[in-house]
C-alpha cells in the first residue's frame, strides 16, 4: 500500500457555485499519479448560510445538497449527485475520502423556544450565575425543506447545552440553558481553556441527552450509506466530551471497518493536553500536530536566525508519532482566518520535506499550497485586504518523492544551526534519499551511505541544486543545499531505470 498522504482538498475561500465535488473528481487522476492517497473534503451538509456556508456553521446534518433549504437546493460545493461522483471517482482511483464532521453546535435554526438560561461568564465558564432568566432562544430545528425525508428527529432546548444569544431580554454573551441534563453544569472531558471549553458557538449540542447521542451515531451509519467514506476528520474536539468521540468512533468502526481513518481537530500546541486527550479516547484516532505547525510558523518568520536543530522540539510527531498528522497550514491557519499563523512560502518548500519524507507521522497537504489561491476579505483591522497564496512549485515533486524514496530507516543530520536534514536508508527493493536543507547560507552536509552507495552518483530529484554528487569507495559524499531551499538527493541509474 502507497504510504498515506492526506490533502485538504479546500480552504476558506474555495469559490462557491457548487464546483468543488465537481474539481475533486477530475482531479482524482492526477492526485492518484503524485502520490495522493486520502482526500480531506469540507463539511458535506448544509449550514446556516446555505450556499454560501464554508460548512461549519452546521444546520441539517441529512441535507446532502438535496434539499431546498437556506436559500438553495445545493451547498457550497455542489448537490448530493456531485458530492457522491466525487467520492466514486476518488475511490475508483484508490484514493480515500475522508469527511469532515461537525457535531459540536448547530445553527439557523427554525424556530424560537421559551427557555430556561443562566448567565456565564464569558471569560471563566465555570462562573455560571444561580438566578434562572426566561428568554425566548433559536433552538428548534424542524427541517422544513426535508419533510422528515431520511430522519424524523427535531431538535429543541433539551438537545442543546448553552446558547450565545437570546430574546426578552435581548442579549448576547454566554447562557446555561437549564434543561434536565447534567445539572445545570457543562459537560466534562473537555478542554480546560476558559475554565471549561464545552461551548463555542451557536445551539451548542447536549451529548448527554441518549436521544441526541443516538441520532449522532444513526447519522453516521446514514452518511456511510450515502457516499463512500475512508475515514473522518472531527471539528472541534476541545469543546465535545471525549467520552462521546470515544463510543461514537468505535461505533462507526463496528458499522463501517475496522481500517476507518480518524483524525481530531484537537487545536492544542501542549503535548501533555494531548497525550491526555489520547488516553481519553482510547487512542483510537489521530491529531493534528499543532505545536509543530507553529514550529514551522515561527522558523519561517525569523530565517536564518531560527535553530533548525530544534524544529521538532514539543511537537506531536516527535513523542507520539503514531497519532500524529503533520501539516504546514490549514483553512484556520490561513491568511485572514481565526487562527492565523501562516507559513511564509519561502520555508514552505522545507516544511513539506519535513512531513513528507520522514518516517513519522501521517502528512496532511493544504489545497493552496498544491493549486496556489487568490480571495479577498476584511482583516481584524477591518479594511478588505488581497491575498495571494503561491502554489509551492516544488510539492508534486515531494509528494512523489513520499512514494518514491522516503524508504527503509532514517539517520538524522541535525548537527548545524542552519544546515540539516536526514537520510531515508532505501531497503532491498526500494531506494532511499538524502534531504539536505538550509535556512540560511547556502551548505552541505558530509554523509556516509555504506559501501552499498560506493561511486554512485546522485542528482537532486528537486532540481534546486544543479550538477551530481558522486560518492567515494566508502560510499560517503558531501551533498549540497542552496540557501533558504532544500534537495533531495537520489541515485541517477534509479531514476534512469525508472
Amino acid at each position: 500500500m502507497n504510504k498515506r498522504t492526506l490533502l485538504q482538498f479546500f480552504h476558506w475561500y474555495s469559490p462557491g457555485d457548487g464546483r468543488l465535488w465537481k474539481e475533486v473528481g477530475e482531479k482524482a487522476d492526477d492526485l492518484a499519479k503524485i502520490g495522493i492517497t486520502d482526500v480531506w473534503l469540507p463539511p458535506a451538509y448544509k449550514g446556516a448560510s446555505g450556499a454560501a456556508s464554508v460548512g461549519y456553521d452546521t444546520y441539517d446534518l441529512f441535507d446532502l445538497g438535496e434539499f431546498e433549504q437556506k436559500g438553495s437546493v445545493a451547498t457550497k460545493y455542489g448537490d448530493r449527485a456531485a458530492l457522491e461522483n466525487a467520492c466514486r471517482s476518488l475511490t475508483d482511483h484508490g484514493i480515500r475520502p475522508i469527511h469532515d464532521v461537525v457535531l459540536n453546535h448547530k445553527m439557523g435554526a427554525d424556530e424560537e423556544e421559551s427557555v430556561v438560561v443562566r448567565r456565564v461568564n464569558s471569560e471563566d465558564r465555570t462562573q455560571i450565575e444561580e438566578e434562572d432568566v426566561r428568554a425566548l432562544a433559536y433552538t428548534r430545528f424542524t427541517f422544513p425543506g426535508r419533510q422528515g425525508k431520511h430522519s424524523e428527529f427535531i431538535w429543541d432546548k433539551q438537545c442543546f447545552s448553552g446558547v450565545d444569544v437570546i430574546e426578552q431580554p435581548d442579549e448576547t454573551g454566554v447562557f446555561r440553558l437549564m434543561n434536565e441534563y447534567g445539572e445545570g453544569q457543562w459537560n466534562d472531558e473537555v478542554d480546560d481553556e476558559l475554565g471549561n471549553f464545552d461551548y463555542l458557538m451557536g445551539a451548542d449540542v447536549e451529548f448527554r441527552n441518549k436521544a441526541v447521542y443516538e441520532e449522532l451515531k444513526y447519522w453516521g451509519r446514514w452518511f456511510s450509506a450515502q457516499v463512500r467514506v475512508g475515514g473522518f476528520r472531527l471539528d472541534a474536539a476541545k469543546h465535545i466530551p471525549a467520552w462521546f468521540f470515544k463510543d461514537w468512533v468505535g461505533h462507526m468502526r463496528d458499522a463501517i471497518g475496522t481500517d476507518l481513518f480518524v483524525v481530531a481537530e484537537y487545536w492544542h500546541p501542549d503535548m501533555a493536553t494531548l497525550a491526555n486527550y489520547l488516553e481519553l479516547v482510547d487512542k483510537q484516532l489521530m491529531l493534528f500536530d499543532v505545536a509543530l505547525h507553529h514550529r514551522f510558523h515561527d522558523a519561517s518568520k525569523a530565517g536564518g536566525n531560527f535553530d533548525m536543530r530544534t524544529i521538532f522540539d514539543g511537537s506531536l510527531v516527535s513523542s507520539i508519532p503514531d497519532h500524529a498528522v503533520t501539516l504546514v497550514d490549514n483553512h484556520d491557519t490561513q491568511p485572514l482566518q481565526s487562527l492565523e499563523a501562516t507559513v511564509e512560502p519561502w520555508f514552505k518548500p522545507l516544511a513539506y520535506a519535513l512531513i513528507l519524507l520522514r518516517e513519522q507521522g501521517v502528512p496532511c497537504v493544504f489545497y493552496p499550497d498544491l493549486y496556489g489561491a487568490e480571495y479577498s476579505d476584511k482583516g481584524e483591522d477591518r479594511n478588505q485586504h488581497k491575498v495571494e497564496m503561491p502554489a509551492i512549485g516544488c510539492l508534486p515533486k515531494l509528494i512523489e518523492a513520499r512514494q518514491r524514496f522516503a524508504n527503509g530507516s532514517q539517520v538524522d543530520h541535525f548537527d548545524d544551526h542552519s544546515i540539516m536534514g536526514f537520510t531515508r536508508q532505501g531497503t532491498e527493493t526500494e531506494p532511499g534519499c538524502v534531504v539536505v536543507m538550509s535556512n540560511g547560507e547556502p551548505g552541505h552536509l558530509s554523509v556516509d551511505l555504506g559501501s552499498n552507495h560506493s561511486n554512485a552518483v546522485f542528482i537532486d530529484f528537486l532540481g534546486h541544486k544543479e550538477g551530481e554528487v558522486t560518492t567515494d569507495d566508502q560510499g560517503r559524499a558531501d551533498f549540497a543545499t542552496n540557501g533558504g531551499s532544500v534537495s533531495v538527493w537520489v541515485r541517477k541509474d534509479v531514476l534512469q531505470s525508472a
